[in-house]
C-alpha cells in the first residue's frame, strides 16, 4: 500500500524513479553506437516536422488542435541538438555531411516555422535549446564560440520579424490564436493576481487553505495545480483531484501561463520548490560532468561512447531549455504531458551515470 501514490507529488517522483530504472536498463542493454543514435535522432525530427506540420493544417482547416509543441517540443529539441552534435562527430573524422546535413537544415527550419506557428511559448524554447545546443557543441569540440554583436542582432531582428509576422498573419486571417500581443495581453490581464495569490499563501509545505481552489481547511498540498498527465490519473484509477481546465478558464486560481516557481511554490510550498531547484542544478552539474568525460574519452580515440555522448549533448540542451523557460516564464512548458517529458529527459541525463560505471 506504501507505494500506491497518495497525492500528485508522490506520484510524481514514483513515475521518476521508474522511469530513471528503465532508462538505466536501455542505456547498459542497447548498443547505442554513433550510427543507431544518429538515426534514432533524424527519426526523431523527421517525425515531429511532420506531426507539427499537420497540427498546424488541422488548426488552419477545422480550428482543431492537439498542440503537441508543448509536451514534445523537448523531445525535438533533443533530436535536433544530437543531430547536429553527431554531423560534427562525423565530420571530425572526415566523413562527407553534406547530404545529411541538408535534411538535419531542412527539419530544423519545418520545426521552426509549424511549432512557431502553434506557440510562441515553444519558439522561445527552441530558440534558446539550439542557441545552448550550439555552445555545448563548441565547447565539447574545444572550438572558439563565435558570437558576435553583430550575430546576435541578426537573430534578435529574426525573432521580431516572426513576432511581426504572426501578428499580420493573425489579422488577415482573424485567428487570433497566431497573436503574439494577444499572448502579450492574458500575460499581463491575469498574472498579477496569481502571482499576488501565490506570495500571499504559499507556506513552508504547500499553501493556505482559505486559497485552495477546493476550499480545504489547514494546509493544503500538491492539489494538482503541478500534475503529471490526466490520462495517466485516471488510468491508474487514482483519486486525486484535477482541473480539467479550470487554471485555463478561472482566473481566480493560479494561471497556468505563471512562471513555474510561483507554481510549483503554491502547490508543493517552499520546500518542494528547493527540491524541485536542486533537481535541476544537480541534474545539470552531473550531465556536463559525465559530457567531460565523454569527450576525455573521445579525445583519447575511444569511440564507445560517441552515441552516449551525442545523446547527452541534446539532452542537457533540451533539459536547461525547458527548466529555464518553465521555471522563469511559462509554467505549463513544465507541467502536464510536458512535466513527464522533463522528467523523461532528465531521467536520460542522470541514467548516463550508471552506464559510465559499469562500462569503466
Amino acid at each position: 500500500m506504501l507505494l500506491i501514490a497518495q497525492n500528485h507529488l508522490q506520484l510524481i517522483v514514483e513515475v521518476a524513479v521508474m522511469l530513471f530504472v528503465t532508462l538505466v536498463f536501455c542505456l547498459n542493454l542497447i548498443p547505442l553506437s554513433l550510427s543507431v543514435v544518429t538515426f534514432l535522432s533524424l527519426f526523431i525530427i523527421g517525425g515531429f516536422t511532420l506531426l507539427f506540420g499537420a497540427d498546424i493544417a488541422l488548426l488552419v482547416i477545422s480550428s482543431s488542435q492537439a498542440e503537441f509543441t508543448h509536451p514534445f517540443g523537448p523531445i525535438a529539441l533533443l533530436g535536433a541538438v544530437s543531430a547536429l552534435a553527431a554531423l560534427k562527430v562525423m565530420k571530425e573524422s572526415g566523413v562527407d555531411i553534406r547530404p545529411l546535413r541538408r535534411f538535419v537544415i531542412l527539419f530544423i527550419a519545418g520545426i521552426t516555422i509549424f511549432g512557431g506557428l502553434m506557440h510562441r511559448s515553444f519558439l522561445l524554447l527552441w530558440i534558446l535549446g539550439l542557441f545552448l545546443g550550439y555552445l555545448i557543441i563548441s565547447k565539447s569540440f574545444r572550438e572558439k564560440t563565435v558570437i558576435t554583436a553583430r550575430r546576435v542582432g541578426i537573430v534578435l531582428g529574426a525573432a521580431f520579424l516572426g513576432f511581426i509576422s504572426l501578428e499580420l498573419l493573425a489579422r488577415i486571417t482573424g485567428m487570433t490564436i497566431f497573436s503574439p500581443l494577444l499572448r502579450f495581453g492574458r500575460i499581463e490581464q491575469y498574472s498579477a493576481s496569481s502571482i499576488k495569490t501565490v506570495l500571499n499563501n504559499i507556506q513552508l509545505i504547500g499553501h493556505s487553505g482559505k486559497a485552495s481552489y477546493w476550499g480545504v481547511e489547514g494546509t493544503a498540498f500538491a492539489e494538482g495545480y503541478i500534475t503529471l498527465p490526466m490520462q495517466l490519473v485516471l488510468f491508474f484509477g487514482l483519486p486525486f483531484p484535477m482541473f480539467f481546465g479550470i487554471l485555463v478558464n478561472q482566473k481566480d486560481t493560479i494561471d497556468y501561463m505563471l512562471p513555474g516557481i510561483f507554481g510549483y511554490g503554491f502547490d508543493f510550498g517552499y520546500l518542494g520548490l528547493i527540491g524541485l531547484m536542486v533537481f535541476v542544478l544537480g541534474t545539470i552539474v552531473i550531465g556536463f560532468k559525465i559530457l567531460t568525460m565523454y569527450r576525455e574519452k573521445r579525445e583519447k580515440n575511444n569511440k564507445k561512447y560517441l552515441g552516449r555522448e551525442v545523446l547527452l549533448t541534446g539532452a542537457l540542451a533540451a533539459f536547461c531549455a525547458q527548466a529555464l523557460i518553465g521555471l522563469f516564464i511559462f509554467n505549463r512548458t513544465i507541467n502536464g504531458m510536458a512535466l513527464l517529458t522533463f522528467i523523461f529527459i532528465g531521467a536520460l541525463i542522470l541514467a548516463n551515470v550508471v552506464t559510465l560505471k559499469t562500462r569503466s
